[in-house]
């Protein structure tokens, strides 16, 4: 685990090889020092933790992955959107008109947008 001293040192040292190599290793100077950087607050997290002696996530609170024998409901969803599409539209089309299409097809739309949404939240969580 790094002390305050040697997270200096480093910061110290970024500093004096931006000097020497010049602006255009910046970018990979910084991430190597953050890189540093959150592995040295990753160590004293654990230590913290360690001391104190707590699991790293209680048990309520890990991650699980998400089942892979059920379906995200994609397929009812899109099955759902069409079948109920088909008479939105004969119903928006004959009583509102064009803009009763638009209308009703937004609303779906929005419906799937927002599933999708969510399974990329979900898949992006695990």
């Amino acid at each position: 685990m790094q002390s305050d001293n040697d997270i200096r040192q480093d910061m110290r040292a970024t500093l004096e090889a931006r000097r020497d190599l010049g602006p255009e290793y910046e970018a990979a100077l910084v991430d190597s020092f953050i890189e540093r950087l959150d592995a040295s607050i990753a160590a004293r997290v654990r230590a913290e933790i360690g001391a104190a002696g707590a699991a790293p996530y209680p048990p309520y609170a890990q991650p699980q992955p998400p089942d892979k024998r059920k379906g995200d409901g994609s397929v009812a969803v899109t099955l759902g959107s069409l079948g109920i599409g088909i008479p939105l539209t004969a119903i928006a089309a004959t009583e509102a008109g064009f803009f009763g299409m638009v209308l009703a097809w937004g609303g779906i739309v929005a419906v799937n947008l927002a599933h999708a949404l969510g399974r990329l939240r979900r898949r992006d969580h695990y």
